[in-house]
C-alpha cells in the first residue's frame, strides 16, 4: 500500500494520544504521518477500554468513553483506520474477557466483535487493522481491584488476534515483534520508562514498525 497522501484514522488509548513522549511531535501518529505521507486523524483518549464498564468509573469518567461509542464521531472518509487498545481493559477495566461467542459490550470478546462491526460498516472500502497491546510492567499479574481475578495480558492479545483473524482483519502483533519489553531493563529505561507509555524512542519503533506493516498490504 502506498501511502503517500492517504487519510489515516488512529483509534486508541493514551499511547496513540501521545503520554510518555515528550511533544505531540513526537507521538507515533505524527512520526507515522512524517515519514509515510499520510494525513493522520489521532482519535485517541487517555485511560479508555474496548469493553463497557459494569460500573461508572466515577474518579475519571472520560475512561468509560469506549472505543466504539467513537466510532460515530470519526471522520466519515478514509483509507486505513488503526485501532491500538486493550491494555486498559487488563488494566483497570472491570468487565471479563469473555468468550469468542459474545456479542455484549459488556466483555472483551463481545465489544471486540461489535467494535469491528461499526467499522466495517462505516469504512468498508477502507483498510481496517489492529495492532495488540505492548508488553508492560505487571502484565502475568491476574489480581484486579475492579474485579477480582483477571486473565494475563497475553489473553487479551490473543483475544485480539482470534476476533481479527475471523473477520480477516490484519493484526501487527506488537506484543509479540515489538521488540519493547520492560521486563529488560534497558529496554524500559530506553523505550518504555514507565513500564507502559512509549518514550520518544519506543513511540519512533511502533511508527516504524505500522509503516512497514502497512505498506506490505
Amino acid at each position: 500500500m502506498d501511502l503517500k497522501g492517504k487519510k489515516v484514522l488512529f483509534l486508541g488509548d493514551s499511547i496513540t494520544e501521545g503520554v510518555g513522549v515528550s511533544s505531540p511531535a513526537k507521538k507515533y501518529t505524527s512520526v507515522f504521518s512524517d515519514i509515510s505521507g499520510a494525513s493522520v486523524y489521532n482519535y485517541g483518549i487517555s485511560g479508555t477500554r474496548i469493553a463497557t464498564q459494569h460500573k461508572p468509573t466515577v474518579d475519571n469518567p472520560r475512561f468509560d468513553i469506549t472505543f466504539g461509542s467513537r466510532v460515530a464521531d470519526m471522520h466519515d472518509e478514509c483509507d486505513v483506520v488503526v485501532v491500538f487498545g486493550g491494555t486498559n481493559d487488563f488494566g483497570h477495566g472491570d468487565a471479563p474477557i469473555g468468550v469468542f461467542t459474545d456479542r455484549t459490550e459488556y466483555s472483551f470478546y463481545g465489544a471486540l466483535h461489535n467494535l469491528i462491526i461499526s467499522l466495517v460498516n462505516k469504512y468498508s472500502n477502507a483498510k481496517i487493522v489492529f495492532m495488540t497491546p505492548l508488553h508492560r510492567d505487571g502484565e502475568n499479574s491476574t489480581k484486579s481491584a475492579n474485579r477480582g481475578f483477571r486473565p494475563a495480558l497475553v489473553e487479551y492479545v490473543k483475544a485480539i488476534r482470534e476476533v481479527c483473524e475471523y473477520y480477516s482483519i490484519p493484526v501487527l502483533d506488537l506484543y509479540a515483534t515489538s521488540g519493547l519489553q520492560p521486563a529488560i531493563p534497558i529496554i524500559k529505561q530506553k523505550f518504555m520508562p514507565d513500564g507502559l507509555h512509549p518514550s520518544d524512542a519506543g513511540a519512533e519503533i511502533i511508527a516504524h514498525r505500522l509503516y512497514g506493516f502497512l505498506t506490505a498490504l
